[in-house]
């Protein structure tokens, strides 16, 4: 049988970089075809030759046994191949209706056909299942909105091949779960489908195959019931026996502590993390877990309650105090809310932290400090590329998150907040980021993970909070740290155990 899509010994060469070195797959109609792979390791590269974005230097790609060439964007689309990038491509002034089409709007002696661009709009959608106001804008919907509309937007015309790159990285279990059901859906109807991931858990929930990349090479395709560890020993190059480091602690002092607590999205919380321990906080999209986090560090209000830091009040809720008191947050968008992506690694690095990294006197900055500041942070975080003065849009996200782990980890601080520290990042740089929340619980800090990613917080958590529309509805310690006991709460049920707050 002539496979959907076929690739052959594609290559993409830049100046001084062999991006993508002699990759062949291919695609069947009905699959999903897994494409897996360290950042780096060529997958983006190769979607966007597939997607008219790039040339190739060499090789073939072949879409029902026809040979294609894709000058432009426009080209692989009209041959039937559509791409739903991770940064997603909507206008969020405008609404979904208008998104869909926009380029293609229906018009009548230039006039926009308003009443036949909702019926295309409304027929786009119902082809996915997706009930979203056509005349909402899209800067109102939430991330799992916005991402069905760019898939509808995708689908319009005769798409024959669908790429999803990290569809859910911003979205939580629920949400996530409703997408993977479209993807089946899709599939079913006979659609191909080349999904990127970085979640190992949705390789078996809907892939047929897995084909992994390594430094721009082909490594392997496998079954996509190959077990996890096979997997990243594939695109590691090396056996990761155990993701969740466990270094020896012992929990002391109640360092952060939250009575009654409410706020956006939080209704009476109380919780405590207590020095030398990693406390977890999960719950679903909605559940107000990231309110916490945001509430701690002053960037959203606190309407009641109380909040302390190493047993004494936080008075003033805003950021600079929240630092002055021992507490740094790591924001879960670290592209939009932790980085100034056009400046280089170094000054991201420093940003907000030269006076803790003593670069800076008098308002002066001591530019050799800070450079050799950064350059520290860069060889124990192992950042790659190791050029402090390149664009940090340039750097992959594993890399972009240690830039903002390197700049909270300058301040010294007692409590270290980390919100969905490892969403788009492969499973090597998790592992990085797992081995500096587990040493700094070892050197008596406290660490509050809040997380979407259950087995995240299952494996590094010594304690697990779940919250539920704003309220604490379980606490877990110790061997009640299940997935089964968690998720038994999620939808709001309240465990057998007692919701624990300060000293629980």
């Amino acid at each position: 049988m002539t496979a959907l899509l076929r690739v052959e010994s594609l290559t993409k060469q830049f100046p001084g970089v062999l991006a993508l070195d002699n990759v062949s797959l291919d695609v069947d109609a009905g699959e999903v075809h897994v494409l897996l792979g360290e950042n780096g390791a060529g997958k983006s590269t190769l979607i966007k030759m597939l997607a008219g974005l790039y040339l190739p230097s060499s090789g073939r790609i072949l879409l029902g046994g026809e040979e294609m060439s894709f000058a432009a964007p426009r080209d692989a689309r009209a041959a039937g191949i559509s791409t739903v990038f991770q940064e997603l491509s909507l206008v969020p002034t405008l609404t979904v209706a208008e998104n869909l089409f926009l380029g293609r709007l229906p018009s009548a002696r230039g006039i926009v056909a308003r009443r036949r661009l909702r019926d295309m709009a409304r027929a786009a959608l119902d082809r996915i299942g997706a009930d979203i106001p056509l005349g909402a804008k899209v800067s109102s919907l939430p991330r799992s909105a916005q991402q069905l509309v760019e898939i509808a937007k995708g689908l319009l015309g005769e798409a024959r091949l669908l790429i999803l790159d990290e569809p859910t990285a911003s979205l939580g279990d629920r949400e996530s779960e409703r997408l993977l059901e479209l993807v089946r859906t899709l599939s079913g109807q006979g659609l191909g489908i080349i999904y990127i991931t970085h979640r190992m858990r949705e390789i078996s929930q809907i892939g047929h195959r897995v084909t992994v990349l390594r430094d721009g090479r082909l490594i392997d395709t496998v079954p996509a019931d190959t077990g996890e560890d096979r997997l990243v020993e594939l695109m590691t190059g090396r056996a990761l026996e155990d993701l969740y480091p466990s270094l020896p602690r012992t929990p002391g002092a109640e360092l952060l502590t939250l009575h009654d607590v409410t706020g956006p999205e939080l209704h009476g919380i109380s919780l405590s993390v207590r020095a030398g321990e990693i406390v977890g906080v999960a719950g679903l999209l909605g559940s107000g877990k990231s309110s916490v986090g945001r509430t701690c560090f002053g960037l959203d209000p606190l309407h009641s309650g109380r909040i302390e830091v190493q047993g004494k009040p936080l008075k003033q809720l805003a950021p600079a105090a929240a630092i002055t008191r021992g507490i740094v947050y790591y924001p879960s968008d670290r592209r939009h809310q932790g980085l100034a992506l056009c400046r280089p690694l170094f000054a991201n690095i420093t940003l907000g932290s030269l006076r803790h990294a003593k670069a800076s006197t008098f308002g002066l900055v001591n530019r050799r400090r800070e450079r050799s500041v950064a350059t520290s942070y860069v060889e124990r975080l192992s950042i790659r590329p190791g050029d402090i003065g390149r664009r940090t849009e340039l750097f992959s996200g594993g890399n972009q998150q240690k830039a903002v782990l390197a700049r909270g980890l300058i301040h010294g601080t007692q409590v270290h907040i980390f919100d969905e520290p490892t969403v788009g990042i492969d499973v090597s740089a998790k592992a990085d980021v797992y081995r500096v929340m587990s040493e700094l619980a070892a050197a008596g800090k406290a660490v509050l993970l809040i997380s979407s990613d259950l087995p995240e917080v299952l494996g590094m958590s010594d304690r697990v909070y779940v919250l539920h529309e704003g309220h604490v509805v379980s606490h877990l310690t110790g061997d009640e740290i299940t997935e089964s006991a968690v998720l038994s709460t999620f939808f709001g049920e309240a465990s057998t155990t007692t919701p624990g707050g300060p000293s629980a």
